[in-house]
C-alpha cells in the first residue's frame, strides 16, 4: 500500500477499503482515519472541535471516539472521496456538516 499527496480518480469501480488505522495528532488536534482506494492511501481527517460537536468526546479520548464512531466518519469519509473532494494534499478533510 502506497501513500498518496495527489487527487485519485475515482470511478464506479473504485475500491475503498478502511483498515483498522486511526491516530490523534494532538498539536494539530486532528484525528486520521485511513482509507485504502484502488490500493493507494488516503488519509481522512476530522477536527477534536467536530468530533467534541458530533459525539461529545472529551479532550482525551479521542481515538476511542473515532473507533466508537468508526461506521458514521467511514461513511462521511466515503462518500467525500466518490465526490473527489480531496485536499490540495490528497487528503480528506471531514467537516461538520458531512457527518
Amino acid at each position: 500500500m502506497t501513500w498518496t499527496n495527489r487527487r485519485i480518480s475515482v470511478s464506479d469501480d473504485t475500491v475503498i477499503h478502511f483498515p483498522g488505522y486511526e491516530s490523534w495528532n494532538s498539536m494539530t488536534e486532528m484525528a486520521t482515519v485511513a482509507a485504502d482506494v484502488n490500493k493507494e492511501r488516503v488519509l481522512c481527517r476530522v477536527s477534536l472541535n467536530i468530533l467534541e460537536d458530533k459525539f461529545g468526546v472529551m479532550d482525551d479520548t479521542p481515538v476511542r471516539c473515532i473507533a466508537h464512531h468508526r461506521a458514521v466518519i467511514q461513511e462521511a469519509a466515503r462518500k467525500l472521496i466518490q465526490s473527489e473532494s480531496f485536499e490540495d494534499d490528497g487528503s480528506i478533510l471531514i467537516r461538520s456538516g458531512d457527518i
